[in-house]
């Protein structure tokens, strides 16, 4: 039967939604509770305190919405523009196209700088439009620091320096869905002025929570946005800031709680440890595609991400078989090839709460898999490039921050 996967337990190595940690499940095992009373809103405001410090801000104001991170782009845009306002977004893969349809039915003015897939964000366009507006038409900037189709991260840096070259007011708005919590991102060195995560991805928790950090400047921008809003009204929630409940409807009390434990073991390891990690982790994936005379999908070093790896097979092979074979003989979840790289790739996940052996044990799964399928692999050649690479990479020791 084509539905059932493999005894055992799952092996997750997509990118989102993650392994969630066993101290992080156990945190969330409780009953619900009246989040009126005096207990919720304590945690919620150390809760909002620590959030910022995953975006490495101490001037932003974060929201944390009972959402997917779909929800969380709805936010950025309805609370910082307003209809018909000119929004430059780049498409790159498959979660940029989703972000482009919405501020598309959002009614906006999306003047989309599209790039092959592999590629990441033409910058050297956005230059020449920002250099051609004058008149400060374009009202924001929407990019997706990491883009999981692809498996290519984007230079968010390069995008503030050349809005500052320009002298140019735009927002920077910033999906980092599968990038927060896992690569390194600076929303106020960087002048990010809207920035959104997913709980499902580094954060290791269960999908439901959407994050978002909002600068002073997207603040300001909020108090004369004319986009209609209701559930992810900025408004409503300063307003519960300001009287001490926090929340201006019923909050997730046990993801509140799993977030809790989540951003302890973020703190306990140490966010730069945390990168580290990733570094380590991706690299190690791409010395291991590499040893398989496989290509990756990102066309230059400078995109690779260390959050997930697209990996392109042969013409002769569909991807979406390396996939279902991973799945039904080996419960093993990897990534499908999504819309113009379906067939052609498939993605392994590397994000999250996760170790060298575990990435291991994933990487000599997918050296059966390639040789079930046909792929003239010889056993161990992927393994032994990583587990080397690894091996004499010296992880950095966890400490409190």
């Amino acid at each position: 039967m084509d539905y059932m996967n493999a005894p055992g337990r799952n092996h997750l190595f997509v990118p989102g939604p993650v392994n969630i940690p066993e101290s992080v499940l156990r945190a969330m095992n409780r009953n619900n509770e009246d989040y009126r009373s005096p207990a919720i809103p304590a945690m919620t405001k150390i809760l909002l305190e620590d959030v910022k410090k995953i975006f490495k801000t101490t001037t932003g104001t974060p929201f944390i919405f009972p959402t997917t991170g779909t929800g969380a782009w709805e936010s950025a845009l309805t609370n910082t523009l307003s209809p018909g306002d000119r929004i430059v977004s780049f498409s790159i893969g498959q979660f940029s196209l989703l972000w482009i349809d919405q501020q598309k039915r959002l009614k906006f003015d999306v003047d989309v700088i599209e790039s092959e897939w592999g590629y990441g964000a033409d910058l050297d366009a956005l230059a020449s439009k920002l250099a051609a507006d004058t008149a400060h038409t374009i009202k924001a900037i929407c990019i997706v620091h990491n883009e999981t189709a692809t498996g290519v991260t984007n230079n968010l840096n390069s995008v503030r320096k050349l809005l500052d070259h320009y002298m140019h007011p735009a927002l920077i708005l910033v999906d980092g869905v599968s990038s927060i919590c896992a690569l390194d991102f600076r929303m106020d060195e960087w002048g990010i002025d809207v920035a959104l995560t997913g709980s499902q991805k580094a954060l290791s928790l269960p999908t439901g929570l959407g994050i978002v950090c909002a600068s002073p400047k997207a603040i300001e921008a909020a108090k004369t946005s004319k986009s209609l809003r209701v559930f992810f009204d900025w408004n409503d929630y300063l307003k519960f800031y300001k009287i001490g409940t926090y929340w201006p409807y019923t909050p997730s009390i046990q993801l509140l709680y799993g977030l809790r434990a989540a951003l302890d073991l973020l703190f306990e390891e140490g966010l730069e440890n945390v990168f580290a990690r990733h570094r380590r982790l991706g690299k190690a994936t791409r010395l291991a595609v590499e040893a398989w005379g496989l290509k990756n999908c990102t066309q230059k070093e400078e995109w690779v991400s260390d959050t997930v790896t697209a990996v392109m097979v042969p013409a002769y092979i569909d991807s979406a078989e390396v996939v279902r074979r991973a799945w039904q003989r080996y419960n093993l979840s990897l990534g499908l090839g999504l819309n113009k790289v379906a067939g052609k790739v498939f993605r392994i996940g590397h994000l999250g709460n996760l170790n060298d052996l575990q990435l291991l044990g994933c990487l000599s799964g997918v050296e059966m898999i390639l040789k079930d399928i046909g792929y003239p692999i010889k056993f161990g050649t992927g393994v032994a490039a990583a587990a080397s690479y690894l091996q004499n990479t010296i992880p950095m020791i966890p400490s409190r921050i």
